[in-house]
């Protein structure tokens, strides 16, 4: 694809993961807009949630996101749902950042526009978050989520916790906060944000308190009120049925202050004092290229190994250190952000 002088990229996750059909569907309504590609479809069975990926001009970006979500709303049904995954609505979260000649204010402003439109025209209300966040609190993805999907009858008949925009219907007094639509659709949280890498580290057991330590002792969080060893990160454990592993799953929020390999190297560190083991590391969805260069070149130089090779060799040094093929193949050229968009 050729770079656009304005790109923006999408990262939806939708509550969907075993069915592919539904999964088509809503990537078909994605590619219906002119100009928008979808570069990577990351689905998880026992997640029961899939990480679409899709790059565009600003304004096809924003109208392939509404038919996403829209899309979401009509084939997943949120009252059948169950997963893994923490989860609000049929499109749990949906992202928009910056690739080139944007910023991510002006993001922020496309979402509050996208959000407002899903609620008006789509019926499915939606808080806003990160950079795009109306409320201090909602900043935090955690806080818009919480309760999950389960938790929204309360949250709709709580005036200081219900979503920015919701179905006029609902303001009028002619439906019930939590109506047939809603229960089936559940709620959307829609954003900006920069770049994070959402990363999964495998753990060699199944015991997901050890696994849910190891993520408190390293989320910023931490234990309330200790903090965690990394900034910029959130964290949880679980037990993944599909692989018969626990594992730390984290996302990096920012990466100019935590990198994979740094978020890697604690975490193996935390797991060995408690007994445990990293066996390997599972990227969903997409990477940046300078992520692998960084940590490629980090374990050349911990390996006394001059780190001036060529790029393909120091990206192998990477997927080798961190173990990124340990559950299944890593091939840069699906995973790289920068290769796709080229």
């Amino acid at each position: 694809m050729m770079m656009n002088n304005r790109l923006v990229e999408c990262v939806p996750n939708f509550s969907e993961g075993r069915d592919m059909g539904v999964i088509r569907q809503i990537t078909d309504a994605i590619e219906s807009v002119e100009g928008v590609s979808v570069l990577h479809v990351d689905a998880g069975e026992a997640a029961n949630r899939t990480v679409v990926t899709f790059v565009g001009s600003p304004e096809n970006i924003v109208e392939a996101a509404f038919r996403a979500v829209k899309t979401a709303g009509e084939v997943i049904d949120m009252r059948k749902h169950h997963g893994t995954h923490p989860r609000l609505g049929a499109t749990d979260v949906l992202p928009l950042i910056p690739v080139s000649g944007i910023t991510l204010e002006e993001c922020a402003e496309l979402a509050r526009g996208l959000a407002k439109r899903i609620a008006s025209e789509a019926g499915i209300p939606c808080y806003c978050y990160e950079a795009a966040a109306f409320r201090p609190e909602f900043k935090n993805l955690a806080v818009c989520r919480a309760g999950e999907y389960e938790g929204l009858p309360e949250k709709l008949a709580d005036p200081d916790r219900r979503p920015d925009f919701m179905p006029e219907e609902m303001f009028n007094g002619q439906c019930s906060m939590f109506n047939e639509s809603v229960a089936r659709t559940g709620c959307s949280v829609v954003g900006a944000r920069d770049f994070l890498i959402a990363v999964n580290f495998n753990l060699n057991t199944t015991d997901t308190h050890i696994a849910n330590a190891i993520a408190f002792d390293v989320r910023e969080k931490g234990r309330p009120p200790k903090p965690g060893t990394l900034k910029c990160t959130k964290a949880l454990g679980w037990y993944i049925d599909e692989y018969g592993i626990a594992q730390v799953s984290m996302n990096i929020t920012n990466i100019n202050v935590t990198s994979l390999h740094v978020a890697f190297e604690e975490v193996c560190r935390c797991a060995a004092l408690r007994g445990v083991k990293v066996t390997g590391t599972e990227i969903i969805g997409l990477v940046p290229k300078r992520t692998l260069i960084e940590a490629g070149r980090y374990f050349l130089e911990k390996q006394h190994l001059s780190p001036d090779l060529p790029e393909e060799d120091i990206l192998k040094t990477a997927i080798t250190s961190m173990g990124l093929d340990d559950l299944k193949p890593f091939d840069p050229q699906k995973k790289v952000i920068e290769y796709l968009i080229d």
